[in-house]
């Protein structure tokens, strides 16, 4: 189990935490990671892409000219792929990309992220992140006591109104509430900082299960 330290909004520190192996120490499945963002990003897909085939296209109900006699190639109709403004062939279609993931194997994607970003000493613990007002000032102090510069994804227990507020402004930071914590957030940030309170909420439902 690793142990990691707790900073106050100034950047000092206020005492250590621990990190739960079940979420933190786990053996790092990248197949499985990958299966869950793929699903992610496919399901976030609007899928409304439309073109018209021959039968969806206006006019084209007469021949254009008479099959012989006339020195030209034979046609049929003028909604035809062959000519300009007719019909598409194979295009895309509205559709719904999503797929299926058992949340077993969700589950596992994100301790999998979790786990990679701690072994890599990018996991951070703030004893708490509350603002009295929406001040990107403030936020921006905060991030630069932490000696933060990378890309951040903040969890907190519950939707802040003025932290969020305070983050519009600050491109490298990313606020989501624990309960949607997911594997691509986890990796497309360069670092994940927890609550105290937010990680407690987390680890609080962990068997006892080893390295998992």
């Amino acid at each position: 189990m690793k142990s990691v330290p707790v900073y106050d909004l100034e950047g000092n520190k206020t005492g250590e935490v621990q990190l739960e192996d079940y979420y933190f120490g786990c053996e790092i499945n990248i197949p499985v990671m990958h299966l869950v963002v793929r699903r992610q990003l496919a399901a976030a897909r609007r899928g409304t892409a439309s073109t018209k085939n021959r039968s969806a296209v206006s006019g084209g109900g007469r021949k254009p000219w008479r099959q012989k006699g006339t020195g030209r190639a034979r046609a049929g109709s003028i909604r035809s792929p062959l000519w300009r403004g007719g019909g598409t062939v194979h295009g895309p279609q509205p559709r719904d990309y999503s797929f299926k993931v058992n949340r077993k194997v969700r589950r596992l994607a994100l301790r999998s992220a979790l786990s990679a970003r701690a072994a890599e000493d990018r996991v951070m613990v703030l004893e708490d992140f509350t603002f009295s007002e929406p001040k990107t000032k403030l936020a921006a102090g905060v991030f630069k006591a932490l000696g933060v510069e990378d890309s951040v994804l903040l969890v907190l227990p519950e939707e802040d109104e003025n932290v969020v507020k305070s983050m519009r402004n600050l491109p490298f930071v990313e606020v989501i509430r624990l309960e949607h914590l997911n594997t691509y957030d986890v990796l497309a940030n360069d670092r994940v900082i927890f609550t105290r309170s937010s990680l407690e909420r987390l680890q609080e439902g962990v068997r006892d299960e080893g390295s998992a």
